[in-house]
């Protein structure tokens, strides 16, 4: 598999599409890989475009070079990764598509580097620009498991059994049935990476300061949180079946881009819209990025 190191991670990566066309980098999610995004690859295989999808830090064959990195995982440091992969294939300007822990990537990039992504895609997670509110009742129960990860017995008993506790989230975020065992079982190998646990934990504590954000991400995630509003042009998929982020919080979402913003709404889908509706996913995709 090709790969790009960084200073800490070598950064493994699944190409398709026009060796010289039109770059899109594709970010996956938690827990997920990059093989997410093969279903809708194939389908804009013929549009020009040059399609880039990376394992995260910590998933796959996305490896820590050195021992003593910080196993960190927060969102400003996972687009500063994706920044040098793309500086490491020599891409300057580019389009991206980010899924849950994909979409706070591919915001970063866009704040931290507006002058390089020209259009952004969002799936299934909300932009976290002006910071993260304390959410309600309701949401905090379907947000169950980022409290089990800030508790030490939760997080051994994920240490214990990682599969088992990625497993449950994949049942509860979507329809029953959506998935096949085969399915689950080939994209959780992904989690035998032996910094997944570290860094899934890291990702959901620094989120809420129950950990720190990599220093060298200070300056990324403060823009971050003073950030109110984006530009760029915009969509973002909403599964009408989300278990954990449901159509209701993103119902408002309009009122944080300043540009042209489109939210499309997927009937029985779930979490997951890239696995659960690929065709409606890759249909909408080849016609924004074509505008």
């Amino acid at each position: 598999m090709p790969h790009v190191d960084t200073n800490n991670v070598r950064i493994s990566f699944l190409e398709s599409g026009a060796k010289h066309g039109r770059p899109v980098l594709l970010l996956h999610g938690w827990p997920d890989d990059a093989s997410t995004w093969d279903d809708v690859s194939s389908k804009l295989a013929d549009r020009g475009l040059r399609l880039i999808a990376p394992y995260l830090r910590g998933f796959g064959g996305s490896m820590f070079r050195n021992k003593d990195a910080l196993r960190t995982a927060n969102s400003g440091i996972l687009a500063m990764d994706a920044i040098a992969l793309m500086d490491g294939l020599g891409i300057d300007t580019f389009s991206v598509v980010g899924h849950d822990w994909g979409a706070g990537i591919a915001e970063g990039l866009a704040v931290g580097w507006p002058q390089r992504v020209e259009k952004m895609a969002l799936l299934s997670s909300l932009p976290r620009m002006g910071g993260l509110k304390t959410p309600s009742f309701r949401q905090a129960q379907r947000y169950w498991y980022h409290w089990f990860m800030a508790t030490k017995r939760g997080a051994e008993a994920i240490a214990e059994d990682p599969h088992g506790f990625a497993r449950i989230q994949w049942e509860n975020w979507g329809p029953e049935g959506w998935f096949d065992d085969a399915t689950f079982d080939a994209v959780s190998k992904s989690f035998d990476n032996p910094d997944w646990v570290a860094v899934t934990l890291h990702s959901y504590q620094s989120r809420w300061g129950e950990a720190e954000a990599d220093p060298a991400s200070k300056w990324l995630e403060d823009r971050i949180r003073e950030t109110t509003s984006l530009s760029l042009p915009t969509i973002y998929f909403q599964g009408l079946e989300d278990g954990v982020n449901p159509p209701e919080l993103s119902e408002a979402l309009h009122e944080k881009f300043s540009g042209p913003f489109q939210r499309i709404a997927l009937q029985n889908v779930g979490h997951f819209p890239q696995r659960e509706d690929a065709e409606a996913v890759a249909r909408e995709l080849a016609i924004f990025l074509a505008a």
